[in-house]
């Protein structure tokens, strides 16, 4: 089974510029989860738990790094739903420059 989560979109502090250190931007972050599913709720994953994860970490967590988001919100996801297999988060910054929207993506397999 696969989760996709498109354009989670919310305002949070991220980056290093002293700009960006003062008021929160447009963040928008798309996730793809893989797991395997058997018929039981210990393997079932809530997508609003996901969605409200991400968002809440992102806001509490103030990130200097978008690199810093990605790591310590794929092993958090990780962790709070263990039959996660395979997981890509995109942290989009589109407003951070003119003319273009920034991302960065990782991915991890579990297997």
């Amino acid at each position: 089974m696969t989760i996709l989560i498109r354009d989670l979109t919310f305002e949070a502090i991220i980056g290093i510029l002293p700009e960006e250190r003062r008021r929160p931007q447009k963040v928008i972050v798309d996730c793809e989860i893989g797991y395997h599913y058997t018929p039981n709720e210990k393997s079932f994953i809530d997508y609003a738990e996901v969605a409200a994860l991400i968002t809440s970490m992102m806001q509490k967590e103030k990130f200097g790094l978008v690199e810093e988001a990605l790591e310590r919100l794929l092993s958090h996801l990780k962790a709070t739903f263990p039959p996660i297999e395979t997981i890509k988060i995109t942290i989009c910054k589109p407003d951070i420059l003119p003319h273009c929207t920034v991302c960065v993506t990782d991915f991890r397999n579990f297997l």
